[in-house]
């Protein structure tokens, strides 16, 4: 093992070692610290912004000329899904051969650590073509509510953006993903005892139950359409007729025109039977990320400079999952994402980074923050 690659190894557990789901503003902010202390020890210029909402902050890095000229965008965010808890008990922080274990180590605090020492290494050496910015935001795995505006504004004034969501499917990189819709949908319907009084009542969790089939059934893989109720609540009691059910729905999508068309059809619900209302709020949460020219040129970019450092890059042409990166392609703005470590398993409890990947993929990050221009 290299002296960098365990370095690497230290860095990434000592911040997976430290939780930070989304809802937990403790835990994030206790992550941000340890990424502005890391950029502080380096001299670069180092921002907080206060969080919103009960989110956590974010933390905004300078470097590079200051020119004033559009220059790139670094992307990470430090929340996670996992709740407090996961590592003493469900994912602790291991090692088994190649593979590292830990919440949230591939999606992405492994990619957001090696993208920050890579910017610690272009910055000092004063290498940067353009100037740099890195982003670390708090709510990301939560659809960005409280920083959209804030990476928007970024992006608005950067050359390119670079996102450190993880590789794919053995280190490729992330060109276009599908765009997402989030929707709550409440049901009210009549209560009564499912005893005594059971045709007085109107099932409020009977008419959810219809609406989700009607809703599911929008999915046309064909198409590129999914639909999927994640959650549900809903009575009282098991001899009271419910009044009340409330259920999600989350819509994915590969350009803008299926968004708008299926979002209005999940917000154009009415009810099926008799006597119940049908409430739906939300719509499309992130922008489809298109393949658009600019991406790929930024690809091609990114592949010259793998190659250069003896790595095939390859691409996956569409992936179902959204990222900050959806906001800055709607933008126009050139966005390539998925640079963060290789692995496997994100958002489960068998979520490992590959230690093989650590150098090599920060080789590549420094040489792009490095050679862009």
């Amino acid at each position: 093992m290299s002296g960098m690659e365990a370095s690497l190894i230290e860095g990434i557990s000592r911040w997976v070692s430290v939780e930070s789901p989304t809802s937990d503003r403790t835990g994030v902010n206790r992550i941000m610290d340890l990424g502005a202390a890391e950029a502080a020890e380096a001299a670069i210029a180092t921002e907080r912004v206060p969080g919103q909402d009960g989110m956590g902050d974010s933390v905004i890095l300078r470097a590079g000329p200051g020119s004033g000229d559009p220059g790139i965008l670094v992307l990470s965010h430090l929340d996670t899904v996992h709740p407090l808890g996961t590592l003493a008990r469900d994912l602790p922080l291991r090692r088994d051969g190649d593979r590292l274990y830990g919440p949230g180590i591939y999606d992405m605090k492994g990619g957001a650590y090696l993208a920050l020492q890579a910017f610690r290494e272009v910055a000092a050496a004063g290498e940067a073509k353009l100037p740099l910015t890195f982003l670390f935001t708090p709510d990301e795995e939560i659809g960005s509510p409280t920083t959209r505006g804030l990476i928007e504004a970024l992006g608005r004034r950067s050359a390119c953006v670079l996102v450190t969501e993880p590789a794919r499917d053995g280190g490729r990189v992330v060109t276009s993903r599908k765009g997402v819709g989030r929707f709550d949908i409440h049901v009210e319907g009549r209560p009564s005892h499912a005893g005594t009084r059971h045709p007085d009542g109107r099932s409020a969790i009977r008419e959810a139950a219809r609406q989700i089939v009607r809703i599911e059934e929008l999915t046309d893989y064909g198409r590129g359409v999914t639909t999927n109720v994640g959650t549900i609540s809903g009575g009282t009691a098991d001899n009271v007729v419910p009044q009340h059910c409330r259920f999600s729905v989350d819509l994915r999508v590969e350009n803008m025109a299926d968004g708008e068309t299926f979002a209005r059809r999940i917000l154009d619900l009415r009810p099926i039977g008799p006597d119940v209302t049908v409430t739906v709020a939300g719509g499309m949460n992130r922008p489809p990320y298109e393949r658009t020219d600019g991406n790929a040129r930024l690809f091609g970019k990114a592949r010259e400079l793998a190659a250069g450092l003896g790595m095939e890059l390859g691409e996956v042409p569409r992936t179902g999952g959204g990222s900050d990166g959806n906001f800055t392609v709607a933008l126009g703005v050139p966005t390539l994402d998925g640079l963060g470590i290789d692995g496997d398993g994100a958002h489960t409890l068998a979520e490992y980074g590959l230690i093989s990947s650590l150098v090599p993929r920060m080789g590549l990050m420094a040489a792009l923050l490095r050679e862009l221009s």
